[in-house]
């Protein structure tokens, strides 16, 4: 080694990694295996490398905080919908690991949109997550363009590329409905979510494909992924074809409100119809009967998230695109 201070690329060649890795060990992410991280270690402290953080936070001006924007109402972010309380506690648990501070902000309205944009481009945060968003929405485009980190929860409309965290949703859709053809079912409907949500049109998508595929009929009605609109949807259904005899759901909630309207016109499930959701909320286990659905890992997308942010925040290169796996649950309504 030269004289002179130590530097992040010296301490990679010594440790036998990547730049990019020795600064997610001295940052403190949990992300990088244990044999790795104390080679790094080993490195950092035979070279003496001090991380100079009160130059790069004067430097970068670093705030140590990020913003989770959820563009939606209150009474839906503080309702039973367990999508948004797992989002937030993955986001969490990767942010306390590395000591960084969570600002919780919705943008459901203009005003609040840039009420955001304001915050954010004032940089009160180092970076921006989106979650749960509807429409081709511009802000997060417009926060990347000016230099701000930004990853969202779900692919975005539009065509700005802003990295995302998404789960196979047509993939799993297609296993369930699989499932139900598979079982003899061939009268079988679905309640689409909302088509200006991704999860909405890609689950819609995963349907039509199966049906297509098995050369049977759609019947679609729309809800938008509340109990109550899966109840006045499943009651439109039954109208529309009362030989039914099976449905996929796009939500769990708004499962559970169909289950109500089958049940109260006189269908046995599953003997009359089958039922799938999505979602594998915790209602899922204790509605009457237990409802197979498709689990997508919500905690975890939160964390990566929140993990792809601090590697942008960082200067680090990230995927622009992370699908998780889904899983096909199954219980007592198929």
């Amino acid at each position: 080694m030269l004289g002179g201070r130590p530097t992040l690329e010296e301490v990679a060649l010594r440790a036998g990694v990547s730049r990019a890795t020795v600064s997610r060990v001295v940052n403190g992410s949990t992300t990088v295996a244990e044999p790795i991280r104390d080679a790094v270690l080993r490195a950092v402290e035979e070279l003496g490398y001090v991380p100079n953080q009160a130059a790069r936070s004067l430097v970068t001006q670093r705030t140590d905080s990020v913003a989770l924007i959820l563009p939606e109402t209150p009474n839906r972010v503080f309702s039973d919908d367990q999508f948004f309380p797992g989002i937030i506690r993955g986001v969490s648990q990767e942010l306390e690991a590395v000591d960084k501070q969570l600002v919780l902000m919705m943008a459901g309205s203009t005003a609040s949109h840039g009420r955001v944009e304001r915050y954010a481009l004032a940089r009160h945060v180092d970076g921006v997550l989106f979650a749960s968003m509807h429409g081709i929405d511009p802000l997060p485009g417009t926060l990347a363009r000016m230099g701000m980190p930004v990853v969202c929860s779900g692919r975005p409309l539009g065509r700005d590329t802003v990295p995302y965290v998404d789960v196979d949703h047509v993939g799993g859709v297609r296993t369930a409905v699989g499932h139900l053809i598979a079982s003899g079912r061939r009268r079988i409907a679905t309640i689409a979510g909302p088509l200006d949500m991704v999860a909405g049109v890609d689950r819609l998508t995963g349907y039509r494909e199966a049906l297509a595929e098995a050369g049977l009929r759609c019947l679609v009605a729309s809800g938008d992924f509340t109990r109550e609109s899966g109840h006045t949807a499943m009651r439109q259904l039954l109208v529309d074809d009362p030989d039914l005899d099976a449905v996929f759901i796009a939500s769990d909630l708004m499962a559970h409100g169909a289950l109500r309207a089958l049940k109260a016109a006189g269908r046995r499930i599953p003997e009359d119809v089958a039922v799938i959701g999505f979602d594998d909320i915790e209602l899922a286990r204790y509605t009457d009967p237990p409802l197979s659905t498709v689990r997508q890992p919500i905690v975890e997308i939160g964390r990566r998230i929140a993990r792809q942010l601090l590697w942008l925040a960082a200067g680090e290169e990230v995927d622009r695109e992370v699908i998780l796996p889904t899983e096909l649950i199954l219980r007592d309504t198929t």
